[in-house]
């Protein structure tokens, strides 16, 4: 496999993963949106989708020692083991960046309110964007 099939592979992981981030949290909420009121739990999961950003701060730093890493392995023998380890930490790491999302599709039920549920949807696309393969990379 190329260097460019690897890096078309995994930018449409990406994007499928983005979509798998966000379905849950508009379906839930175009679906039972409108259904539940105003719960007590709204605001603590509310405040636990925004502290779940921080599971992301170590799976990062893992993602970016594997980007590191691929670089160096370039050119080399080692490089179709070097994009393997990249994608595996990738992988891992998308499911810390969902999680803002996915607390908010859970937080529809409780009646959080439509602002906070944005500003967890875009916190999640925020941690995606910084798993997108950098050009310098190819």
């Amino acid at each position: 496999m190329t260097r460019a099939q690897v890096r078309r592979r995994l930018a449409l992981a990406w994007w499928s993963q983005l979509a798998l981030t966000l379905a849950p949290l508009f379906l839930f909420n175009l679906l039972f949106g409108a259904a539940f009121e105003h719960g007590v739990l709204s605001m603590p999961l509310f405040i636990a989708g925004v502290a779940s950003m921080f599971v992301s701060l170590p799976l990062f730093s893992a993602y970016k020692r594997a980007l590191i890493a691929t670089e160096k392995a370039l050119d080399s023998p080692e490089e179709p083991a070097a994009w393997l380890a990249l994608a595996e930490q990738r992988r891992k790491a998308f499911l810390g960046a969902g999680l803002p999302a996915w607390i908010g599709a859970v937080a529809v039920f409780a009646g959080l309110e439509a602002v906070p549920l944005v500003l967890l949807a875009l916190s999640s696309i925020v941690l995606l964007c910084l798993y997108r393969i950098p050009r310098q990379l190819g």
